[in-house]
């Protein structure tokens, strides 16, 4: 069974750059900026697990080892979205 095979009815949502300031993400041919100040949950969370993004609905992101979700519409306009944390 060939990689293309598994999860192929899946959308792809990849982060392709990590700056100081935060990380662009990949959504199909849409790129995204995701600022660490609007997003700081992600600012120290190594590499591994910021990359392992999925894309379960098409709006829809879900970081499984950051236990983080995030509707798109939030990263293309945050200002929408206040921050909220529970803790």
């Amino acid at each position: 069974m060939t990689s293309a095979m598994l999860g192929s009815d899946i959308s792809e949502a990849e982060v392709t750059n990590v700056s100081r300031q935060g990380f662009w993400l990949l959504l199909g041919e849409e790129e995204l900026f995701v600022p660490f100040k609007d997003f700081p949950w992600f600012a120290e969370a190594p590499i591994g697990k910021l990359t392992h993004v999925e894309l379960p609905q098409p709006h829809h992101l879900y970081w499984p080892e950051l236990d983080v979700d995030l509707d798109v519409e939030s990263i293309r306009n945050p200002a929408a979205f206040p921050l909220v944390a529970h803790s």
